[in-house]
């Protein structure tokens, strides 16, 4: 017996096996596998009723598993010589078997969601109410479960840059933008932090960061022009404000704020 054929019963034998684990899809794949392997050669009269005899038995026992007649309720057939339908009703089962598995996962992203959103909104309510350590409680708990998901993280932090609890947002936004080096919107958030923070230095730095990635963001230009009007660097604040409207010539925050500076370099 060839290798090949030595392989298909080996997988014939383990169906039942695969069927009492709940391995559905390795049971129906490896009879169909197996089919396509074995009468795709030419086989002696031993081996063919050995083989026949085995696929009776592996569709018998596939028949007769309650939990996959609720996926494929139709009774699935063998004869020999029709093997063609037999694979027919095999591809028709992985199918079935993979559209459930498709379902599933969607109940679970939509039960995760879920988990999500009652958790952002206890943390919110203990903001609201300036308890602040329930908060702080509830938020590190959804993000120990979500810990790669940087716009959960994002969002969590612009919930404490709301309620002026700015050390605990950059540490989020420093946390989100490891996970998403490249995410210009996190650069641009945490620049806002450190400004309320008073550390303008760093704001800046990150800002610059942001800018190098991408130079053709008028409010990338117009926030660092806000860092540097707390900076009091006016001759800076008058740059990014130029910089700005040309990128975006309508952009009436930055015309008054490259007056305003050109009137403090004036001074």
């Amino acid at each position: 017996m060839s290798k090949s054929l030595i392989d298909a019963r080996k997988k014939l034998n383990s169906v039942n096996s695969f069927l009492k684990k709940g391995k559905y899809m390795t049971a129906v794949q490896a009879v169909r596998d197996s089919v396509v392997n074995v009468f795709g050669q030419s086989l002696m009269k031993a081996e063919r009723t050995e083989f026949e005899q085995l696929i009776r038995d592996v569709t018998y026992s596939l028949n007769s598993d309650a939990n996959l007649r609720k996926v494929y309720p139709l009774v699935i057939k063998y004869e020999p010589g029709k093997e063609k339908d037999l694979l027919k009703a095999m591809n028709e089962l992985l199918k079935a078997l993979q559209e459930q598995v498709s379902d599933q996962a969607r109940e679970g992203l939509a039960a995760l969601e879920k988990r999500k959103e009652e958790g952002l909104k206890r943390g919110q309510d203990h903001l609201d109410k300036k308890e602040f350590d329930a908060a702080k409680s509830v938020f590190d708990e959804l993000v120990q479960d979500f810990s790669d998901d940087s716009d959960l993280k994002a969002n969590i932090a612009d919930r404490y840059l709301k309620a002026e609890r700015y050390q605990d947002a950059f540490k989020l936004l420093d946390d989100a933008l490891r996970d998403d080096p490249n995410a210009i919107f996190l650069y641009n958030r945490i620049g806002i932090v450190l400004r309320k923070m008073g550390d303008f230095e760093t704001a800046e730095k990150y800002y610059l960061k942001a800018l190098a990635v991408c130079s053709d963001d008028e409010y990338l230009h117009f926030n660092l022009g806000r860092l540097y009007y707390d900076w009091k660097k006016w001759r800076k604040m008058g740059v990014a404000a130029q910089r700005a409207l040309d990128l975006n010539p309508d952009f009436k925050q930055a015309a008054k704020m490259l007056q305003f500076a050109k009137k403090k370099t004036a001074e």
